[in-house]
């Protein structure tokens, strides 16, 4: 609702680059917070955080970038220009844990565990990056007559102007913040490692592609558009998700039956 919040001269503070900072400084807290009760190392934790933010945010660019190909083609300039939106969270997603597992062998992290410490951050951070669309009017949702139906009239806003769309930016950041609370409220009481990381992508998946359902903005499609690129990922993730934990289930329970 506010892409730029002040302006001197050339310069400009925007609200989708100011939230998704915050968001990314609240996710590495929380983070570090969970390394430190787990008695891992908070500072190698933080590190980490530091090389998977820089891989989130070129992921996130290149899937955006890949998605709207066409448009890029011809504004080959509005490629960097990320502060004004157009990050794709999966894109990130995927960058982030490509450079994190490089990381985890690197120094000899156990892998399940220290992602289980990523996931009870990574929805807050993400309910921040989701209000700063929001601001930005970015990732805007379908006209509707409901009464909670939004209106950016502010020129600068990403989304078509005076007229009542769904708020799919706060849909999208109130669920990432329904999954954090879960998410840490499981943190104490998990089986295995991983459970909480599997989780995360599980409830993630699925809420983003019921959420697609109310997106106005092109997102790209596949098979035939009957659904989005974000729809298709997700069902890859949730399916992959459940065949994992299935998978570290079972092999709990043999470690735990053979050393009994």
């Amino acid at each position: 609702m506010q892409p730029i919040i002040f302006q001197i001269g050339d310069f400009a503070v925007r609200g989708y680059g100011l939230m998704a900072a915050l968001g990314f400084m609240a996710g590495i807290w929380i983070a570090s917070r969970e390394a430190q009760r787990l008695g891992e190392n908070k500072e190698r934790i933080m590190d980490m955080a530091f090389y998977m933010v820089l891989a989130a945010i070129i992921g996130s660019r290149v899937l955006h970038v890949m998605v709207e190909w066409k448009y890029f083609l011809q504004h080959p300039g509005e490629i960097v220009k990320i502060w004004e939106g157009g990050l794709v969270f999966y894109g990130g997603l995927v960058g982030a844990v490509m450079v994190g597992s490089y990381y985890i062998r690197k120094h000899s992290m156990a892998f399940w565990k220290t992602a289980d410490i990523f996931a009870v951050g990574i929805p807050l951070g993400h309910a921040f990056g989701r209000f700063g669309c929001f601001m930005a009017g970015c990732c805007y949702g379908y006209a509707t007559d409901l009464p909670w139906a939004v209106e950016f009239s502010d020129t600068n806003s990403l989304a078509p102007l005076h007229e009542h769309l769904h708020p799919t930016q706060l849909y999208s950041s109130l669920n990432n913040l329904t999954i954090f609370a879960l998410i840490f409220l499981m943190r104490k009481s998990k089986k295995i490692d991983g459970q909480l990381a599997l989780t995360y992508v599980f409830l993630y998946s699925v809420t983003r592609g019921i959420i697609e359902l109310f997106r106005g903005d092109d997102r790209g499609t596949i098979y035939g558009g009957y659904i989005s690129t974000a729809q298709g990922i997700g069902i890859v993730l949730a399916i992959s998700a459940i065949v994992a934990m299935v998978y570290l289930g079972k092999k709990a329970a043999v470690k735990k039956s053979s050393s009994a």
